[in-house]
């Protein structure tokens, strides 16, 4: 009964602390996983794309580093690094392309907030 309730205990924690964030090549592998199919890249479009998408999960990181603990994130910023990668990408895809990712797609990639609470 001790070890069952350690066990529980066990799981509780770990569920309370969240899901880890994700390295940079996991999240780029899944944006990539979603976007190839989606837009139909070519296999020029792919490197470039991938690269695109490196370079931006890891600005990201880098302004999250630079945050102090505790202060609201400065949204802007993390909006100009969105608009820098879509300005990349509007080079690399086709003028459709684009307009599908912008539409349908990176919504696909963004974070789901969990808890459901309302702001006020």
């Amino acid at each position: 009964m001790f070890v069952l309730g350690l066990l529980l205990a066990t799981v509780m924690v770990a569920n309370a602390q969240g899901p880890q964030r994700r390295t940079v090549e996991e999240r780029v592998k899944a944006a990539m996983e979603k976007v190839t199919p989606a837009l139909s890249l070519t296999n020029t479009q792919q490197p470039q794309t991938d690269s695109v998408f490196t370079e931006y999960y890891k600005a990201m990181d880098k302004l999250r580093e630079s945050m102090q603990p505790g202060t609201p994130p400065d949204r802007s910023q993390f909006e100009k690094l969105g608009t820098d990668r879509d300005e990349k990408l509007k080079k690399i895809f086709t003028e459709e392309q684009f307009k599908k990712w912008k539409d349908e797609v990176e919504a696909t990639l963004r974070p789901q907030r969990r808890g459901g609470g309302q702001r006020s």
